[in-house]
Formats: structure tokens, C-alpha cells, sequence
């Protein structure tokens, strides 16, 4: 409970929405956390799942300037849909149907087939919410320094080059969106392997 002694207030000076807009990035934070407890990344250092979205919601606030916590709550729960049991239900009655429909866009389908999946992202890229695009740029982004630093076990030089060739064919399809977080997206992919 906070305390009412004490001031908080957004930069607007509106404290019901500050407060209620930390919970939501808190709360998607938490459940993120929950819901990948026992995955781990791909990665030689097998670093706890969690920290990829915890990574994207670095990304895009200190790298991207994104402040809107619909986009941050977004990013944190980037893969439920896709990783883990999470429904779209669950994420709807939880965070509501914006950060929900959000998460809905950057999922991929996971029916089809690895290739199919691939080629779908980069037509649906363009043709996705600038909030989407957002959150894509910062997973892309945050994928391509883990395959730098840690690559995943098992992969050949030459599969690495083709994920970090695939992931400009997605950027460059939803660029103009942020050009900080392209930037920063550009700089990466010229350490490709």
C-alpha cells in the first residue's frame, strides 16, 4: 500500500496513473517470470528464460526511449502465447486486450513449419501495430546479442549467419517505427558471424 504521506506522481502529475501503469509493467513482469520458471535460454550459459524479457523491456526503454507501458507490459510477456501454457484468455483477463492483442501479434504460429513460420514473420511484420514492431525490433535486437555472446549449443557459423540475415529481412519490413532501436539493430547485425 503506498504511502500517503508521501508524494508520487507522474511526470504528468497524475498519481493514479503512474501508479497503475508501474503495476501493469510489474505485474507482467512477475508473471513472466511465473510462467518461464523452469525454461532456459538456448545459449552455453543456459541463463535463466526470464531474463530475455526482462531484456527486451531494457531495450526498448533505455535503448528505444519507449515509456508506454502497454508496450513494456508486451515485451515482458512477448512469449507466454508461444512458450510456455499461457493462453490468450488468461493474457486478456490479466493485462487487458491491448497488451493481449499486442502479444497475439508477435507470436508465431506454432502449426506450421519452421520455414513457413519464418517466411509468415516476415510478411506479417510489416503489417503489424507500430507497438508490435516495437516489441519485434527489441526481440530481434536481444536475439542477435545472445547469438553473439552465447550462441545456442549446436549451431553451425553458417546457421547463425542465416538467422541474423533472416532477422534484417523481418526489421526491414517494419522500419520506420523507432529509429533509435533500428539503429541499434543495424550496429548488431554488422558483428553477424
Amino acid at each position: 500500500m503506498p504511502d500517503k504521506n508521501r508524494s508520487q506522481t507522474s511526470p504528468t502529475g497524475d498519481t493514479d496513473n503512474h501508479q497503475a501503469d508501474m503495476g501493469l509493467v510489474l505485474r507482467a513482469a512477475r508473471f513472466a517470470a511465473w510462467k518461464h520458471r523452469d525454461q532456459r535460454r538456448k545459449g552455453r550459459g543456459a541463463l535463466p528464460y526470464i531474463n530475455h524479457p526482462l531484456d527486451l523491456a531494457h531495450a526498448l526503454w533505455f535503448e528505444g526511449g519507449v515509456t508506454d507501458p502497454v508496450i513494456l507490459a508486451a515485451a515482458l510477456l512477448h512469449d507466454t502465447l508461444e512458450d510456455t501454457q499461457t493462453t490468450v484468455q488468461e493474457l486478456q483477463g490479466e493485462f487487458g486486450e491491448r497488451v493481449a492483442a499486442i502479444v497475439m501479434e508477435v507470436t508465431d504460429e506454432p502449426t506450421i513449419a519452421w520455414r513457413a513460420r519464418k517466411k509468415l514473420q516476415i510478411s506479417r511484420a510489416r503489417l503489424a501495430s507500430i507497438e508490435a514492431k516495437q516489441v519485434k525490433l527489441a526481440d530481434k535486437i536481444c536475439n542477435l546479442r545472445s547469438m553473439i555472446s552465447s550462441p545456442p549449443n549446436g549451431w553451425t557459423v553458417e546457421r547463425q549467419r542465416a538467422y541474423f540475415d533472416w532477422s534484417k529481412e523481418v526489421i526491414d519490413q517494419l522500419r520506420g517505427v523507432n529509429p533509435e532501436l533500428e539503429q541499434r539493430f543495424d550496429q548488431i547485425w554488422k558483428r553477424r558471424p
